[in-house]
């Protein structure tokens, strides 16, 4: 049984999606998730992106990194497709741990329709057992639920590479969707083993919009509550593109210490 009131101070993270996440980081003494080079490009615009990534850094405590994902995919039906993702993943990596970041974010690059789940799972499972091999044991990636209807093959797939290095993302607002058919406590409970990584957003139960955690239909206070008893050492990432409200929620639900100045 939790205490009416859990500090999550030192397991939380802002995404840099948001436009006041170094702020409230710096304010609040937690940490930032780095999304900047979601999109790949911007690894190669890296002396126009890197100093103002470097600039919201400053002073903050620590740090997990999203990440690149657009038209990337392990299970790519092209080889060549395949190829890129992996220089995409390699040089994602290389960045994160030039900054001293182990922690990583990734989505699965599950498609419906285009990859039959039983396609997506060899080809994903060959694909991070060769990725893996020859990677520092420090590092910990975590696969984000994205476009699955539901948690068992993204179980499956760390239960086939069978590495303490690959675990889960569960994004509570994308298990919310249309996309998933599962409520967010199956989730929760199938993904237990594996779960080392939360994004927390709210929605509508249709629509991915990443809204404030008090915004939407997901009982967020039960949630957090529940993902906390389930997994002590996991850790949550605010995914939001403004994230002061959700900074305010949590320190009325008693998730953090209230009274910080923002």
């Amino acid at each position: 049984m939790l205490p009416d009131t859990y500090d999550l101070t030192d397991r939380l993270y802002i995404s840099t999606i948001a436009d006041d996440c170094d702020a409230l980081a710096r304010a609040y003494g937690i940490g930032l998730e780095i999304a900047d080079f979601c999109t790949a490009a911007n690894m190669d615009r890296f002396a126009q992106t890197g100093p103002a990534v470097r600039a919201k850094m400053q002073g903050v405590r620590r740090f997990s990194f999203h990440m690149p994902f657009n038209e990337l995919s392990p299970a790519a039906i092209d080889p060549l497709v395949r190829d890129l993702t992996r220089r995409r993943y390699e040089q994602a990596l290389s960045l994160a741990t030039t900054w001293g970041i182990k922690r990583l974010i990734v989505h699965t690059g599950f498609i419906p329709i285009i990859y039959y789940p039983q396609w997506y799972l060899n080809q994903a499972t060959a694909f991070w057992r060769d990725f893996l091999a020859d990677k520092p044991a420090d590092i910990l990636i975590c696969m984000e639920n994205v476009m699955e209807d539901a948690p068992d093959m993204i179980c499956e797939l760390v239960e086939r590479v069978a590495d303490p290095r690959l675990r889960i993302c569960l994004d509570v607002g994308h298990a919310n969707t249309r996309v998933s058919n599962v409520p967010w406590r199956e989730w929760i409970d199938a993904t237990q083993p594996y779960l080392a990584h939360l994004h927390i957003h709210n929605n509508d139960g249709d629509n991915d919009l990443h809204d404030s955690l008090d915004a939407g239909v997901l009982p967020m206070r039960e949630l957090l509550r529940v993902s906390i008893d389930a997994c002590p050492e996991a850790r949550f990432t605010i995914e939001t593109a403004h994230a002061q409200g959700s900074m305010l929620w949590l320190e009325e639900e008693g998730f953090l210490p209230s009274g910080i100045p923002t």
